[in-house]
C-alpha cells in the first residue's frame, strides 16, 4: 500500500476557508486475530487523499488484546462542504514499537468521503484487505460530531439610579463585559451602545456567542463595568460587579435580576456607601445558532436536480464545434459541470436518485418543443442513479432529440419548486432542493424566470447556473443577487439570494475542483438562512 507519512508537524489539510471542525469516533468489530498467543492489539490510522496520494493525518491509541475496540482518541478534521474530502481508515495490529506501518500486521481498511460520514452521522462498513476482499468479519463504525459550541446568549440590560458624573447634566452610561484571559487579565468581550443624558438607561438587547462571553463555561466569573461616556475618550468609571452566566440565567420575565454596581474607591471612603446604582438584567436567553453541518448531521437531505439546455445555439452535437460534442476523452463542458457539482452533492442524498431534465429541444415522435422533459424519456420516473446515471442518460439522449429553442428557464425552476413546496408541509428541516441549470446563453423568458426565482426564494431551494461557451452572460449575473436584490415583474422582492452563477470559461484551465468550490461556496449559508428564517432547528437537535 502506497502510504506517505505527513509533513512534520501535521497541519490541517484543506483550503483556508474551513466551515468547522468535525470529530470522528472509531470503533472496530470482529477484527482479524493476527496474534498467536493472544488477540490482536489494534490501532487505527486516518489518511486523507491529497493530490492523488494518501497522507497520514493521525492515529488512535492501541487497544491491547481486543478484537472489538472502541478507541478513546478521536480524529479531528477541518470540514469543507465544497470539496470532496477522501478519507481512508486503516487498522493495524501493533507488533513492535515502530512508527513504520509496514512493521505491523494489516487488519483491513475502509475508504469514503467525509461528506458520506456527516450525511449519515454514523456508518458501519466492512473492512477490506488490499485485494478488495473482506477482512474476515471485520467491521468499522465511524460516528461524526461537529466540534463547536453553537450556543449564543441574548441579554437585555437596563440601569437605575446610576451615579451622576456630568456637571451640567446626567450621565451618558454604557456597559462593558469582560471575561478572564489566559494571562489572568480581564479581556473585553462586548460593549453596549451609549445612552445619552440618563441615570436610568435601557440598552438594546444584544447577542454574543457563549464561547466569547465565558468560554462556554456557565459558572465562569465575568465582569461587567459601567462607564459614563466622554467624547474625549476619558470615560468616567461609574461602577462594576462580577457575576456568571448561570447567575444571569436566573432572570425570570416577571422578576428581573438586579445587581449592585459598585465603585470600590467610594466603598472604601464612605461608611454609608450602598452602591453607584443598580444594573438590571431584564432578560437572558441561551439559544443555539445552528450551522450547516448541524442540519446535515440532523438528517437534512440535499435533493439534487439537473436542468440541461438543448437549444439550437449549442450547435450540432456530432460536430466538434458544438458545446454538446463529446470529445475523445468522453467529456464536454456540460458533463464537466455535472461531475463537478454532482460528485459533491450526491454524498448528501441517501438514495442518490437524481431527476435529470432537459429544455429547448424537439422530442420524438411528434417533434414538439419541450422545456421540461426527462432526459431518460421516462416522465413518470426521471430519476438517474448517481452522477454516473445522469451522464449515461445525457449521452444516450443526444442522438434522439432535435436541438431547438427558445431558452426558457421558468418551467424547470417551477418544476423543482413544486417539490420544494411539498417538502415545506413537513415543517421540519429534512429536505433542501438544489437545481443545477447548465446553459449556453441568453434567457428567452426573463420575466417569467425572475418571477419563478422570487417565488422559489421562499422555499427550501437554491439554483446554481453554469454558463458554458462564450456567450454574453449579463442576464445570469442579474439573476445572481449578490450585488442587488432581485425583483419579480410584479415588483415583489426575493426573500433571499438563492441563485449562484458562474461562467465555465473562467475554469477551463484550472483543476476541476475549483469549479465545485466556486459554485457551491454560498450553498451552506443559503441552507442555514432558509431554515433559520422558518425557525426550523435541525431534526435531531439538542436544547441549548
Amino acid at each position: 500500500m502506497a502510504y506517505t507519512m505527513p509533513p512534520t508537524p501535521a497541519g490541517p489539510v484543506g483550503s483556508q476557508y474551513c466551515v468547522c471542525k468535525v470529530e470522528l469516533s472509531i470503533c472496530g468489530q470482529n477484527l482479524l486475530d493476527r496474534d498467536v498467543t493472544s488477540k490482536s492489539d489494534p490501532f487505527c490510522v486516518l489518511f486523507m487523499e491529497v493530490n492523488g496520494k494518501w497522507v497520514e493525518l493521525d492515529r488512535t491509541e492501541t487497544a491491547v488484546n481486543n478484537l472489538n475496540p472502541a478507541f478513546a482518541k478521536k480524529f479531528i478534521i477541518d470540514y469543507h462542504f465544497e470539496e470532496v474530502q477522501k478519507l481512508k481508515f486503516a487498522l493495524f495490529d501493533q507488533d513492535k514499537s515502530s512508527t513504520q506501518l509496514y512493521e505491523h500486521d494489516f487488519l483491513g481498511e475502509f475508504s469514503c468521503t467525509l461528506g458520506t460520514i456527516v450525511s449519515s452521522k454514523k456508518i458501519t462498513r466492512t473492512l477490506l484487505l488490499g485485494n478488495g476482499k473482506p477482512a474476515g468479519k471485520g467491521m468499522i463504525t465511524i460516528a461524526a460530531q461537529e466540534l463547536s459550541d453553537n450556543r449564543v446568549i441574548t441579554l437585555s440590560m437596563a440601569g437605575r439610579k446610576l451615579d451622576k458624573k456630568d456637571l451640567f447634566g446626567k450621565s451618558d452610561p454604557f456597559l462593558e463585559f469582560y471575561k478572564p484571559g489566559d494571562d489572568g487579565k480581564w479581556m473585553l468581550v462586548h460593549r453596549t451602545e451609549v445612552i445619552k443624558y440618563t441615570l436610568d438607561p435601557i440598552w438594546k438587547p444584544f447577542t454574543v456567542p457563549l464561547v466569547s462571553l465565558c468560554d462556554g463555561d456557565m459558572e465562569k466569573l465575568i465582569k461587567v463595568v459601567c462607564y459614563d461616556y466622554d467624547s474625549d475618550g476619558g470615560h468616567d468609571f461609574i461602577g462594576e460587579f462580577q457575576t456568571s452566566v448561570a447567575r444571569l440565567c436566573e432572570t425570570q420575565d416577571a422578576s428581573p435580576l438586579e445587581l449592585e454596581c459598585i465603585n470600590p474607591k467610594k466603598q472604601k471612603k464612605k461608611k454609608n456607601y450602598k452602591n453607584s446604582g443598580i444594573i438590571i438584567v431584564k432578560s437572558c436567553k441561551i439559544t443555539r445558532d445552528f450551522s450547516f453541518l448541524d442540519y446535515i448531521l440532523g438528517g437534512c437531505q440535499l435533493m439534487f436536480t439537473v436542468g440541461i439546455d438543448f437549444t439550437a445555439s449549442n450547435g450540432n452535437p456530432q460536430e466538434p464545434s458544438s458545446l454538446h460534442y463529446i470529445n475523445p476523452l468522453g467529456t464536454n463542458e456540460y458533463l464537466s459541470a455535472i461531475w463537478a457539482v454532482g460528485q459533491i452533492i450526491q454524498d448528501y442524498d441517501s438514495d442518490k436518485m437524481f431527476p435529470a431534465l432537459g429544455f429547448g429541444a424537439q422530442l420524438p415522435p411528434d417533434w414538439k418543443v419541450s422545456h421540461e422533459f426527462a432526459i431518460n424519456f421516462n416522465p413518470r420516473n426521471p430519476f438517474c442513479s448517481g452522477v454516473e446515471g445522469i451522464v449515461q442518460a445525457y449521452s444516450a439522449c443526444l442522438p434522439h432529440i432535435r436541438f431547438y429553442g427558445p431558452t426558457n428557464f421558468s418551467p424547470i425552476i417551477n418544476h423543482v419548486a413544486r417539490f420544494a413546496a411539498q417538502a415545506t408541509q413537513q415543517e421540519t428541516a429534512s429536505q433542501y432542493f438544489i437545481l443545477l441549470i447548465i446553459t449556453d446563453g441568453v434567457i428567452s423568458d426573463m420575466d417569467e424566470t425572475r418571477h419563478a426565482v422570487v417565488q422559489a426564494s421562499k422555499l427550501p431551494m437554491s439554483i446554481i447556473i453554469v454558463g458554458v461557451g462564450n456567450a454574453d452572460f449579463a442576464a445570469m449575473e442579474f439573476l445572481d443577487g449578490d450585488s442587488r436584490v432581485l425583483h419579480s415583474y410584479t415588483g415583489e422582492e426575493a426573500v433571499r439570494d438563492i441563485v449562484q452563477f458562474v461562467p465555465f470559461r473562467n475554469f477551463r484551465n484550472v483543476p476541476k475542483e475549483t469549479l465545485a468550490k466556486a459554485v457551491l461556496a454560498e450553498l451552506p449559508q443559503q441552507v442555514v438562512q432558509y431554515f433559520k428564517h422558518q425557525n426550523l432547528p435541525p431534526i435531531n437537535s439538542e436544547p441549548a
